[in-house]
């Protein structure tokens, strides 16, 4: 059992549930438990049958119990569902119809060891979207899809360094009001207690 993969399925109506379920279980790959033997490194298979507000309050309470590996099966996926499904940091996507016993442990086995699954023919799609994501919304806002502005992520590296607030605002050639009032807005808008923090935050997400 310690090499296989445990995963938690939870499905909107009960007969896909125990079908997914019994598919998954006569696979030597996988180890299917209930909610209350989960683990941080659980595998989570919500079902149902588009990327709704239904299946999104089952991925959202998925994460809310710490898992950070999610895989929906959907029966409709369009273009947007699936954007949708990436904001809710869904890790793989599948089509019920293509959601056989091999192609669910596939999936499973790759989001696991970390990687994004989305079917083939809706990856340029997901791509052509982000990309206008970027363009009309965030750009214009002067932010990237760390969350943090070109600002923010500057004064955030320099903190990193062991600059002070004279010395990035010198930097970067602002005043030291405006590092200040960077730092606030990122530690209030992250939940973060002092600079120390934040930079703390920023490295281990990956966002400098």
């Amino acid at each position: 059992m310690s090499d296989r993969i445990t995963v938690m399925v939870q499905a909107l109506d009960p007969i896909s549930e125990a079908g997914v379920k019994a598919a998954l279980r006569s696979r030597a790959e996988v180890w299917v438990v209930d909610e209350d033997a989960i683990t941080p490194h659980t595998v989570a298979v919500v079902v149902g049958n588009a990327v709704d507000e239904a299946v999104q309050r089952m991925l959202r309470a998925a994460r809310s119990k710490g898992l950070q590996r999610v895989i929906a099966v959907v029966e409709t996926l369009d273009d947007a569902g699936l954007l949708t499904a990436a904001e809710s940091g869904v890790s793989g996507l599948v089509r019920r119809s293509e959601a056989t016993p091999d192609r669910l442990v596939q999936v499973i086995t790759s989001v696991h060891e970390g990687a994004g699954v989305v079917p083939p023919d809706m990856l340029g799609r997901l791509l052509s979207q982000v990309s206008r994501l970027k363009d009309h919304v965030l750009t214009p806002r002067g932010m990237n899809f760390t969350g943090l502005t070109d600002r923010e992520a500057d004064v955030l590296r320099l903190v990193a360094k062991g600059f002070d607030t004279q010395e990035i605002a010198k930097e970067l050639s602002y005043s030291e009001r405006t590092v200040k009032n960077t730092l606030h807005d990122i530690t209030s808008r992250f939940h973060l207690r002092n600079r120390s923090h934040a930079v703390a935050y920023a490295m281990r997400e990956g966002l400098i």
